[in-house]
């Protein structure tokens, strides 16, 4: 038996801003299928030059990105949200710190997320609920 669900969807996101986060939605989608060295070497690339996102950039980012995509709005669509919420963020010229990781209790989850000012964006869990295996940070060079 299955329990019926619904997704809560941002609304108010201005259209000019839907139509970026459908603009980075492929690139997101194709880069989530990259093997994680790969998607840390494209990220850096692309952080380039950025200025770090604030928190309120990070936020409409990604609920720009869960306006327009199901899947990014979804509770597995972890990885392809928050690359293009980052995407998103760059079109601006800013960058949010993006993460992958685990959480810290059992069981073993992989996650992927973006932070702004040392805080995961909209995650509803404690600031430690994971450990960060992968970051990508504007003044970051070793990508951890």
């Amino acid at each position: 038996m299955t329990t019926p669900s619904a997704l809560e969807r941002p609304t108010g996101v201005p259209f000019a801003r839907r139509l970026a986060a459908r603009l980075v939605l492929p690139p997101a989608l194709a880069l989530s299928f990259l093997p994680p060295r790969r998607i840390r070497a494209v990220l850096h690339l692309t952080c380039r030059g950025a200025t770090p996102a604030t928190a309120a950039q990070a936020q409409n980012a990604r609920d720009a990105m869960c306006a327009v995509s199901l899947r990014c709005a979804g509770p597995k669509g972890c990885l392809p949200r928050s690359l293009g919420a980052a995407l998103l963020c760059r079109l601006g010229g800013s960058w949010p710190t993006w993460c992958t990781g685990v959480r810290v209790v059992p069981p073993f989850t992989a996650h992927a997320w973006i932070e702004a000012d040392g805080r995961p964006v909209d995650e509803g869990v404690p600031d430690d609920y994971f450990t960060r295996l992968i970051t990508v940070a504007v003044a970051s060079r070793s990508g951890r």
